[in-house]
């Protein structure tokens, strides 16, 4: 895959290896860039001041900053850089915390060379993408729709549980047997009846209401 403008990406992780690894496999591909690599979240804050990445590839546990206060402060200062956490852990918690900070996707270091290329460009494109793992935690997340979700039709809730599991408008209709413009017609209106600009902040709306995102299937 070939860009005029590559997709110019930053690395943040205390482990120089890892960095390494990253960077050759950015080398891999044509339409992803390197700029710069960051060892915590203070150095990675200096670097989009100066770089100005389209995508951050953030570590979560990392010394003198972590990932989750920096992807807060990097999307409070620039927000039309997107982040992307990538690190070894998936406890709930750790999900709720850096999506709530602005993260697009939740990736573990294991994803394959492809799928994280994949990842970068849906980024890069406002789509978020969570690993299988990630999915699995949040469908299995609490209980109780909270009374926000009952002003959904039930249509509306398969198109919602759908977009938690990361799928595009054209996965959605592909799913549910509809169109794409009828899936993007369910997409706004959820967007509206939940009072929220984004999917990934629909996201956020289900974890922060401990959503179990499941339930919003009609069985």
């Amino acid at each position: 895959m070939t860009m005029q403008n590559p997709i110019q990406v930053l690395i943040v992780d205390d482990h120089a290896m890892l960095r390494k690894g990253l960077a050759v496999f950015l080398l891999s591909y044509s339409d992803l860039k390197l700029v710069g690599e960051a060892a915590n979240g203070e150095e990675a804050l200096t670097l989009c001041a100066e770089k100005h990445p389209a995508v951050v590839l953030m570590d979560l546990m990392m010394p003198i900053m972590d990932g989750v206060t920096a992807t807060q402060l990097i999307r409070r200062d620039y927000p039309e850089i997107q982040i992307i956490a990538l690190t070894s852990f998936g406890d709930e918690a750790l999900i709720k915390a850096v999506i709530q900070a602005g993260a697009i996707s939740y990736l573990l270091k294991k994803v394959s060379a492809d799928d994280l290329a994949k990842a970068i460009r849906a980024a890069r494109d406002g789509i978020a993408i969570f690993a299988p793992e990630v999915t699995e935690v949040l469908v299995q997340s609490v209980r109780q729709p909270a009374p926000a979700f009952q002003n959904l039709t039930a249509r509306e809730k398969e198109v919602l549980a759908l977009m938690v599991k990361g799928m595009s408008n054209d996965g959605i209709a592909a799913q549910l047997t509809i169109s794409r413009s009828t899936t993007k017609s369910h997409v706004s209106n959820i967007l509206g009846k939940l009072g929220l600009a984004s999917r990934t902040e629909a996201v956020v709306k289900v974890l922060e209401h401990n959503l179990d995102s499941g339930a919003l299937y009609i069985k």
